[in-house]
């Protein structure tokens, strides 16, 4: 019996769990943020945007305030990021780790050099394996874990300009299983989610704003625009105790766009 049945009083799903959560002010993670708040959670939210954890900070409610840990860190620091993991897992382990981060510059694959290259991977997948690593030895102490890597629809085809973005998201899908197979036996879980085509910053890249909602909506099954708030349900679900017998999958969050 769980202690909201013994006590009979509601708790949040994620009610005392100690969450790191990468991009977590930006244009789907600072929903996310907001409702992982709600349910409960302490929240180590990492982002570069000042403005942005400004935003997310006003957006807190007064009780929850206090469990939100805004962190302004650029994820290509490797030494900062790894100094800042150190702090965060020396009290307490880590209950579940979310790796949202990435930029995506765009251009043709040509006009990319090996140094463009590399400052994506560093943000979109070294940082995911900084964090994964720090929160490993707490999780595995305990025998219970969370950990679920953002990825793309972009995997899919059908995007152009975006081939260093696209080959990050398809690390963070290999690891998703690597890291399934090889952390099962301590009871935690990787997963991936797979978001559509959301209306965030990310759609500035697109000459023809309009154009591109069109299509999105005629690939689409559901005939609505994705909302962070999508993300968001599907993120807190694969983090709670009821995912517990899912691991190494991808979830499609895209109105229907790809079907497996």
């Amino acid at each position: 019996m769980s202690p909201a049945q013994a006590t009979g009083v509601p708790r949040g799903i994620l009610e005392g769990r100690r969450v790191l959560y990468t991009g977590a002010s930006g244009g789907l993670g600072r929903q996310t943020t907001l409702d992982l708040l709600a349910e409960g959670a302490e929240v180590f939210a990492v982002d570069r945007d000042h403005t942005k954890n400004e935003s997310l900070l006003a957006a807190t409610p007064a009780g929850a305030s206090d469990r939100l840990h805004l962190i302004e860190l650029d994820l290509a620091d490797g030494d900062a990021l790894d100094a800042t993991l150190a702090g965060i897992v020396a009290g307490r382990p880590l209950d579940v780790v979310i790796n949202n981060a990435a930029i995506y510059p765009s251009k043709p694959f040509e006009d990319f050099t090996m140094e463009e290259h590399r400052a994506v991977h560093a943000v979109n997948v070294e940082s995911a394996l900084r964090c994964t690593a720090a929160a490993l030895p707490g999780m595995r102490a305990q025998g219970w874990g969370r950990i679920v890597n953002v990825t793309s629809i972009t995997l899919t085809g059908g995007w152009e300009n975006l081939a260093p973005y696209v080959q990050s998201k398809g690390a963070l899908l290999g690891l998703t299983r690597a890291w399934a197979r090889e952390f099962g036996k301590w009871s935690i879980t990787c997963n991936a989610i797979a978001p559509g085509a959301f209306p965030t910053d990310a759609e500035k890249i697109h000459p023809d704003p309009e154009g591109y909602r069109r299509f999105v909506l005629d690939h689409q099954s559901i005939k609505r625009r994705g909302t962070p708030r999508d993300i968001a349900a599907a993120i807190l679900f694969l983090a709670s105790e009821d995912a517990g017998f899912i691991t190494g999958q991808s979830l499609a969050v895209d109105g229907g766009w790809n079907m497996n």
